[in-house]
């Protein structure tokens, strides 16, 4: 080997890393660290690449890979039909620190929004860990027939032509939107045109693209309290005068609203984000009749609607009104998984232009091929076969989970079993025991739950756990409920 670079390689750390999905980064490294500390000197010919990667029993690819980046940081030089040389310490300049006689300018100021989107994302919850038990709002995961969505999408790539290759209609492809349209009529007895919908990457998408059409500052928006903590962070950011109105258990009363000109109102009646309640049918009405006199929208936000409504529905607000003042939101991303990223807008043909210009500025469009899979998958029935299993399947997984946590925590965390969506809440017993903290410390442990007081707005909170049920199956079910209540009584 030449000049037993080897051993200079080990010496140097190479080797000693327990990440290798980059391991030509750690190659690279080495390399650099090597030649920097003169273990490798100037003007040194390293190893053929095939001949290093024999000895080092990785890939040439992985070698040259890491020549490469030697090559444009000019520690090394190539030259053509000789090999890989390490070059003169002179030729090494760090470019950052070139002294062109240039005295160091300020910067310009973030903008006012930019400023309030960064001071307001502490709002959302955005834990790090990479677990999944027990994220609130995630469907059986591991039952999600992936053969079928890979063979429609590889059925997609075998006929795509060159031309379809260009940009997309923004609002979305005919047949999906066509497909949407019979879907909700099936499903959610909604009614609409097809040109209403426009097709997003999910819930929040489509009320960023709302409220940047509608909200401007100081104008009011009414949304319920406890929320969604995405909703009311984007709300904030986009400085409108926010407005929280309690809920009790039909949902919100506009009996409570006394605030003038509110821009909309924002409202998930079907199961109450993350309360659980069921708005009534006569609130849904008082709330029509009430939009109507202040001549303001409803955005009714359905993001779980097959799990909610599915035994005894209730008409959706959007349904029931008559005036076109209600923009209503759906998504795939809790009935499929998140990473599809997919969803729905309906909205009133006198909105679709500037949406429709305003999405075109920003994202554009969503994925053609994710659309066409999507399409095709809820043509040939498999969205509906999957949905019957899902509600099969959620329902077992949450009677496990009332059953075993319960078994493990001794009514010291009480689990509100009366919600109908894809999470459970827990009220914590011991108040000494702040939500917020037991959260973090759980998420360190493995555990995802969201503090409950993250959804309240203002200092009337609850103190509990928000918890997912049904992501994982009925082993792993156990096995994390184990483990959160070992970390939870040694908190």
């Amino acid at each position: 080997m030449h000049f037993n670079i080897k051993n200079i390689l080990i010496s140097n750390d190479f080797g000693n890393k327990d990440d290798y999905q980059n391991i030509y980064i750690n190659l690279y490294k080495t390399l650099k660290k090597a030649i920097l500390n003169k273990s490798i000197s100037e003007t040194t010919k390293l190893p053929p690449s095939r001949v290093l990667a024999k000895d080092l029993s990785i890939s040439r690819s992985t070698v040259i890979k890491a020549y490469n980046l030697l090559v444009l940081e000019k520690y090394v030089i190539s030259m053509r039909g000789s090999g890989y040389y390490v070059t003169s310490s002179k030729n090494k300049k760090n470019h950052t620190n070139l002294n062109t006689g240039i005295k160091q300018g300020g910067y310009p100021k973030v903008s006012k929004r930019g400023n309030a989107f960064k001071k307001n994302i502490h709002i959302i919850n955005n834990q790090s860990n990479n677990s999944i038990a027990f994220r609130p709002g995630l469907p059986p995961l591991d039952i999600f027939p992936v053969q079928h969505w890979k063979n429609l999408s590889n059925k997609y790539w075998r006929a795509i032509k060159s031309s379809e290759l260009s940009y997309s209609n923004t609002i979305g492809l005919d047949c999906l939107r066509e497909n949407i349209s019979n879907y909700l009529k099936l499903y959610r007895n909604i009614n609409c045109d097809a040109n209403q919908i426009i097709i997003t990457s999910g819930s929040l998408h489509s009320l960023y693209l709302i409220s940047n059409t509608l909200i401007d500052k100081n104008d009011v928006v009414i949304i319920e309290n406890p929320s969604y903590p995405n909703a009311y962070s984007l709300f904030k950011s986009l400085k409108a005068n926010i407005y929280p109105i309690d809920i009790d258990n039909e949902g919100i009363s506009v009996d409570k609203i006394k605030c003038e000109n509110p821009k909309f109102i924002y409202t998930t009646p079907s199961n109450q984000y993350p309360s659980g309640v069921r708005m009534s049918m006569r609130r849904r009405l008082e709330l029509l009749e009430w939009a109507s006199k202040k001549s303001t929208y409803i955005i009714e936000d359905d993001y779980d609607h097959e799990f909610s409504n599915w035994e005894s529905p209730v008409a959706s607000v959007f349904s029931l009104d008559q005036q076109k003042r209600t923009i209503y939101l759906g998504t795939f991303n809790k009935l499929l998984h998140p990473s599809i990223r997919l969803g729905y807008l309906i909205v009133p043909h006198h909105l679709i232009d500037v949406i429709k210009a305003l999405y075109k500025q920003s994202n554009r469009f969503v994925s053609t091929s994710l659309q066409k899979t999507l399409s095709d998958f809820i043509e040939k029935d498999y969205l509906n076969k999957h949905l019957r299993n899902v509600i099969e399947i959620s329902v077992e997984r949450k009677q496990l989970f009332l059953d075993y946590f319960n078994q493990n925590f001794n009514n010291e965390i009480s689990l509100n079993s009366n919600n109908t969506g894809l999470h459970l809440i827990g009220n914590l017993k011991d108040s000494k025991k702040k939500d917020v903290k037991v959260a973090n410390y759980l998420s360190q442990n493995g555990i995802i739950a969201y503090p409950l007081s993250k959804y309240y707005i203002g200092n009337n909170y609850k103190n509990g756990l928000v918890m997912g049920y049904c992501s994982v199956n009925n082993k792993l079910i156990k096995e994390s409920i184990d483990k959160m209540s070992t970390a939870y009584f040694d908190f």
